[in-house]
């Protein structure tokens, strides 16, 4: 799967993935959405994102799981 919107550059927030060369981290957007924030507060709290770059960054979050196992707490 291409990914357009999401760019990696060891030179720029550590080499994390972000949106669009912007400063904005992929995981700082997928946590927004986990508490609770709206597409619109997102995009007014970062007025340079569009909609599709955060659809993007879930989509690129879903990959990204699926690489991996994440250990979770069994009760």
């Amino acid at each position: 799967m291409k990914f357009k919107r999401i760019t990696v550059d060891p030179q720029q927030m550590g080499g994390v993935p972000c949106i669009r060369g912007l400063r904005i981290p992929v995981a700082t957007i997928v946590g927004m959405i986990a508490d609770g924030m709206t597409e619109k507060e997102i995009l007014e709290a970062y007025p340079d994102l569009e909609p599709e770059d955060i659809r993007e960054a879930l989509r690129y979050a879903a990959e990204a799981v699926k690489e991996r196992e994440i250990p979770l707490l069994v009760p």
